[in-house]
Order: C-alpha cells, then structure tokens, then sequence
C-alpha cells in the first residue's frame, strides 16, 4: 500500500479531526500497515548429531554458522551463496522457505510474500546439521517477521515445530538452544536438557568431498537390535554424559563408541573405521561418525583462550587434522579437515528491521532492537 504518513496528515487535516482522533489514526495505521518488522537477519550453527552411541538423541552445536536474510517484498525469490549452491532449490521446497511456513502456520497466518538470500557456511549433505540449520533459521525469521513469540521454559514450542519436520531432536535442539542437548520425546511432546561441555574441548572434523543422503543413510539401519548392542549403548551413552559433566575427556575412547548405527554404516563410510583408528593414534580422545555422516569428527582437549595465540604443544587438534588427511589419503578418499569448537548459544537473530510510528509515544517498545554476534 502506498499510503503514507503525510496522506495520514493531509486526511487528518481535510477531516478536522481532534488531536486524539489522530493519534488513533496513527495507531491504525501503524498495526495494520507498518507494525511488523520488514527484515530479519537470522544465524544458526551447525550441529554434530548422535556424538558415537547417542543415536537420535545427542547432539552438540559447533562453531559454524550459516546466515539467512528474509524480507518482505513484492515478488519471491531466493538467492544462495556458500555451500550447496549447486544443488539447493530456490523454490519454495527449500529447507528455509519450509521452515519460515511452519511458523506461519503454527501462529495462523499466511506467509507474506519474500524474499531470500542464504549465506552458507556449514558442509552441505555431511551429516553437521545443514537440513537442520536451514529449517530453524527459516522458523526463526518466520517469527520475526510474524512478530511472534514462543514458549521456551516447560513447553519448548519451538523445538516442536523443529523437531516434527525432522522426525528427532539430536540435531533441531542444539541448533536451538546450543551446547550439547539431550533430547527425547516423553510420550507427548519433544524435550530437550543441556549437558555440560568441558572447558578447552576442540573438536577436529573431516568433510569428504562427497555427500551422504540422510535418507539413505538410514535406510540401512536395523528395526531391530539385539540386547547386548542396546546394552553395549546404553551403557556408553551414560558414560559419555558422565565424560562431559566431570570433564574426564579420558572416557571419551570408550564413550564414543557405538554398536547400533556406525557398524551398519561403515560399509557407505568406508573411511570411518581408518580414520577414528588415526585420530586415536595421534592423541584425539575420542571420534566418531558426525550425524549420519559421510563427516568423521574427534575430540581434543587443552584449548585456553585464542587456538592462534596459543602454543600449539599444548594441544593435539593439528596432529589429529593431519592424522585424518594422511589416513583419509591412504584410502583416496579426498575431503578437508574444519577446526571448531563447541558452541554453548544457538540460533538467533542478528538484526530485525521494522517500521513505526515516531508520533505515536506507545510505539517506543518497536524503537528497541536486541543486537547479537
């Protein structure tokens, strides 16, 4: 709509209206025209989901981000840059788009025609989230621009949503909330707890060139387990969070080991096996199969302060990162290694544009912007 402040005015003034009568005016105009924030600037990490025995319920957010912008506009369109370009719709079957109508959805009302531009820096298809990370920047920006809030404490409505396209937590939570998440479904709704992450953990991880389908990845899993693997499970599942809690990076050999997804997946990861044998060998506590894979991921510890101020002998992460090439060379399996950490805050949003009314002294709360980075 055209309409502006000063034709507010000029209409105003035709009608003789009374100073009251015109700051109703304006506060019509405000919701129905311009109360709603125009522009949303959203980031989400990227997440290691299962971290060895945790299968669908352990998760942990790194220090990899990718970026989206949403706006309101005129006519729709979706631009990526980074990761994935080459493959990724930019239609309204992409991940964000599907995440932004879930919010709509779930605070009834239609989305509003806009336009998009993603900047990705999270391996696509390497089992570190990005499906993740692009539905909940997309339910993030969503509630921006519907000026929607949601419950967190008790409800975790969010999660919900997250969770429900994704079908688990192990990757939605972290990329919510950040650190490392327990997650489960209690029967009627998703839940999600934090567990702490030890000081100085540095987590080294190996992106082969090639991409893995989730799907596909677990289409090979069993439906059903014998008892001794759910035991051997259980059992390092309890260990690994006792790992993380009384930063003991000592059990994490054990602690990431796993019997019920990662033999089945070797044979689509044929790296998996030399590698972790590798990273072991050259001082990492522990690695495993990120997500679903095709990513390779070990633990290091002794990280204080800034990695590129500090002396390098006092870590292990650069002897791990040339372990894996040299491992993952031996077998032609080409990719790179990312050195990152853990991350302990989640997805948010970095700025939001919104229009309001300078007249209208109860429209102050619109003139106050979070700002985080």
């Amino acid at each position: 709509m055209a309409l502006k402040q000063d034709s507010l005015e000029a209409f105003a003034n035709r009608n003789d209206l009374s100073e009251g009568s015109r700051l109703e005016l304006r506060k019509l105009f405000n919701s129905v025209i311009s109360g709603t924030r125009r522009r949303v600037t959203v980031r989400v990490p990227a997440t290691t989901a299962n971290v060895g025995p945790g299968f669908d319920c352990l998760g942990m957010a790194l220090d990899i981000w990718n970026e989206v912008i949403v706006e309101r506009a005129t006519v729709f369109s979706l631009e990526i840059e980074g990761e994935g370009a080459a493959v990724l719709p930019r239609d309204s079957t992409n991940l964000v788009c599907k995440g932004v109508e879930a919010a709509f959805k779930a605070v009834g009302k239609q989305v509003p025609i806009l336009r998009y531009r993603t900047l990705n820096r999270i391996p696509f298809a390497k089992g570190l989230g990005s499906s993740s990370a692009a539905i909940v920047s997309g339910i993030l920006a969503g509630l921006a621009i519907a000026d929607f809030n949601f419950k967190v404490k008790g409800e975790e409505e969010l999660l919900q949503i997250a969770a429900a396209i994704e079908g688990h937590p192990d990757n939605a939570a972290p990329c919510i909330y950040g650190g490392f998440q327990l997650g489960i479904h209690t029967g009627e709704r998703w839940w999600t707890s934090r567990v702490t992450i030890p000081h100085g953990l540095m987590c080294v991880v190996f992106a082969p060139d090639h991409a893995t389908e989730t799907s596909e990845a677990r289409s090979v899993l069993k439906q059903q387990v014998n008892l001794d693997d759910a035991v051997f499970n259980c059992g390092r599942v309890g260990l690994l969070i006792a790992a993380f809690a009384t930063n003991n990076l000592d059990w994490l050999r054990v602690a990431t080991e796993d019997a019920l997804h990662q033999p089945q997946r070797s044979p689509l990861h044929p790296h998996l096996l030399p590698l972790i044998k590798a990273a072991l060998a050259a001082g990492a506590h522990g690695a495993c199969l990120s997500g679903a894979g095709p990513a390779v991921i070990a633990f290091c510890g002794g990280r204080a302060g800034d990695v590129i101020a500090q002396n390098e002998s006092e870590r292990k992460e650069l002897e791990v990162a040339e372990a894996f090439l040299a491992a993952a060379d031996a077998i032609n399996c080409p990719g790179q290694v990312l050195i990152t950490k853990p991350i302990e805050h989640g997805g948010y949003i970095v700025t939001e544009t919104a229009t309001y009314d300078t007249h209208d002294p109860e429209n102050r709360r619109q003139r106050i912007r979070y700002v985080q980075d």
